[in-house]
């Protein structure tokens, strides 16, 4: 496995933590109780910022500008308008990706040039939802009688987002977007590990020119937070993106006042290898696509099966390319595999590999931190395949 011990001088020189606020109703607001909690780099366990610790009240606070905004200005205005002010948005976002990729860099542990590329990424999104802003038609429909039937489209109101904590820039970007084009107001929960790109989101948005109120920022735990923001009687419908159990207590908080809710949950993705596939290619490619993000990431390709005539040979092949890959400093431009998103984290996935161990798996290559001393304080973990 290759491993990168340089560090940059961002990654070595210790940096004064930001004393960060929410988004509620235009304004930079602390947590009602004034409480606040740490957030860290993971590649260096250093604090980078303090975050306010919202709980019930602040969701309840971000919920009522949310509905005031929508009740207010915000809903008077066309599709048109609401297409051209995300664009403004997306362009905003095109000249921050440097600011918006090193905060993801050093808060979620991302490679800094997939935190780069994940950030254009964002423009495009809320780019090809501007468009969309005007694009959305009810319908007639034919019927017996003498007159008209038709449906027409209206916001539903005020939007709970809860994104996760592996693209945390991405998802909220994926769930604003749409929301924004079709006239609806939103509350968003960034996960407490990594909320430092959505609050900076968050302030595009007003930038942007979006009225205060239509998008909020709450940072919290899930189950304060986020329960509360997924019970609450005034949000119309819930986007939530994370583990499937988490999903289900949502649908749980969400039956309240029965409202809308959309899930995107966890997965479990496989590739099938034959014995006349291109295995050159295969070997080649099958490392990105199963460790991008440190693995982190519900379309990783984290099973393969294999056709026994070719198994060893695929194995193989797999398992040196996955040795080539550079794991190093995120800062690093040159480093393809950073941090896991947190210490804790990283243990979970130990428990994992001894689990595969002790079942009876073979462990082909990695399974450990890498050696070196500029590993030591990071959450760091060797790409790990297993045999079976």
């Amino acid at each position: 496995m290759t491993t990168e011990p340089r560090t940059s001088d961002a990654a070595t020189t210790p940096q004064t933590p930001s004393q960060l606020q929410m988004l509620i109703g235009g304004e930079h607001v602390d947590a009602a109780d004034g409480q606040t909690f740490e957030v860290t780099n993971p590649a260096t366990g250093e604090t980078i910022a303090h975050v306010p610790l919202g709980g019930k009240a602040d969701v309840d606070r971000a919920v009522m500008a949310a509905q005031k905004a929508f009740d207010g200005p915000w809903s008077g205005w066309s599709a048109s308008k609401r297409g051209r002010t995300l664009q403004k948005y997306a362009d905003l976002v095109k000249r921050n990706v440097e600011d918006l990729a090193q905060l993801d860099s050093r808060n979620a542990g991302k490679p800094i040039a997939s935190a780069r590329n994940e950030a254009f990424a964002v423009s495009l999104v809320l780019e090809y939802y501007a468009g969309a802003a005007s694009k959305h038609f009810g319908e007639t429909i034919p019927v017996s009688r003498p007159g008209l039937d038709f449906t027409l489209r209206e916001p539903i109101g005020v939007i709970g987002m809860i994104v996760p904590w592996n693209y945390p820039l991405n998802m909220s970007a994926w769930k604003l977007g749409p929301a924004l084009a079709t006239g609806n107001t939103c509350v968003l929960k960034p996960a407490s590990w990594t909320p430092l790109s959505a609050l900076r989101l968050g302030e595009l948005a007003l930038e942007a020119g979006f009225p205060a109120g239509v998008v909020n920022v709450v940072t919290g735990p899930g189950g304060s937070a986020g329960a509360a923001l997924a019970a609450h009687p005034g949000v119309g419908k819930v986007a939530f993106t994370g583990e499937t159990a988490t999903g289900q207590e949502i649908l749980r908080l969400a039956a309240g006042n029965v409202k809308r809710v959309s899930l995107e949950l966890g997965g479990k993705s496989a590739s099938v290898v034959f014995a006349d596939a291109d295995l050159e290619r295969f070997a080649k490619d099958a490392p990105n696509s199963a460790f991008d993000n440190c693995g982190q990431d519900c379309t990783a390709r984290s099973r393969i099966l294999v056709e026994r005539s070719v198994h060893r040979e695929v194995v193989e092949r797999f398992a040196e390319a996955t040795r080539a890959l550079v794991v190093g400093d995120p800062a690093d431009p040159a480093t393809q595999i950073g941090s896991l998103v947190s210490r804790k984290h990283r243990e979970r996935v130990m428990e994992f590999i001894r689990s595969g161990v002790d079942e009876g798996a073979v462990l082909v290559t990695g399974g450990e931190p890498p050696a070196g001393e500029s590993f030591e304080r990071g959450a760091f973990l060797l790409p790990t395949i297993f045999d079976n």
